[in-house]
């Protein structure tokens, strides 16, 4: 039996709508209920417990993701109190805290995406860390030298420490509690092959601190952003126009080898993915910065 026939939803809207926002973390599902059958949240929970033999916990994400820190606001609705859970992707282990640290697993795909064009040797910054997911797959899949996971969050921070250990990945991977941008100014210029920015509410304003960790002769970024794209228009596209705008204020030379809709995360409400190339830049990127 499944969750639709579990719960004998007739209307096949409200079913999706369940089934999209339904998002399975280690042992915790965490799903967004629509208003019009919230009434039914203590069901639902209980039947998603059910067809899912191996889910403990269920939680109710009220309201988006926000804040700095992309924090869920989570209400408990079946089983096993709790928002930690240990999730495993790739044969990597992340260990999360659902509540104090922001964590996607449909992410994966791109996860696994990036890791399998890191070269060996590289060098790679990861601006917006999390607990780690990009850079330990990274660690795991590919042999880069070494990989800089930055996150301004203390927790997760704290988790990330936790993963590098529980995969074994010590020798490469190094967290560094910050802002990324003052990360990057004092002490990580001009050394990296690759850039990761898989936080797209701060990814064009920190594009520019990316160029700046960049070898002198350039390198890859991995750019996410979020798009509000009107009928007829290309969600891409759009992304790639204003970060046009911002590489040439910052007279560079660079070329966008691959974009893609991650996923939709709204009406009319994508987040996409560029890599970039960026070919050469010079000390007026650092003039234009700050100006």
């Amino acid at each position: 039996m499944n969750l639709r026939e579990k719960l004998e939803i007739s209307s096949h809207s409200i079913f999706s709508q369940i089934i999209r926002s339904y998002d399975v973390i280690g042992d915790i599902a965490v799903i967004k209920i629509p208003k019009k059958i919230e009434h039914k949240s203590d069901e639902i929970a209980r039947a998603i417990m059910q067809v899912n033999q191996h889910i403990k916990t269920v939680l109710q994400q009220i309201g988006p993701v926000k804040g700095e820190l992309r924090l869920r606001n989570l209400k408990w609705l079946a089983g096993e109190k709790k928002t930690e859970t240990l999730h495993k992707e790739s044969g990597c282990i992340f260990k999360v805290d659902l509540e104090k640290c922001y964590f996607s697993p449909r992410l994966s795909f791109e996860r696994m995406r990036v890791a399998k064009q890191v070269m060996p040797n590289e060098i790679i910054v990861n601006m917006f860390a999390g607990v780690g997911c990009f850079s330990i797959l990274i660690a795991k899949y590919a042999k880069p030298r070494k990989v800089y996971s930055i996150d301004i969050n203390p927790e997760a921070i704290r988790y990330l420490e936790e993963n590098i250990t529980l995969n074994k990945v010590n020798y490469v991977v190094e967290s560094i509690k910050g802002d990324a941008k003052e990360v990057i100014m004092s002490r990580l210029q001009n050394l990296a092959d690759r850039v990761l920015m898989p936080l797209p509410e701060k990814a064009l304003e920190y594009l520019n601190y990316a160029l700046f960790t960049l070898k002198t002769n350039g390198g890859k970024i991995h750019y996410y952003d979020f798009i509000r794209a009107e009928k007829g228009k290309d969600p891409i596209e759009e992304v790639q126009r204003r970060v046009s705008e911002r590489l040439q204020d910052a007279k560079v030379s660079f070329r966008f080898t691959f974009g893609r809709i991650v996923r939709t995360v709204g009406p009319r409400w994508y987040q996409v993915v560029l890599d970039i190339d960026i070919y050469k830049k010079d000390n007026r990127a650092y003039q234009y910065l700050n100006n």
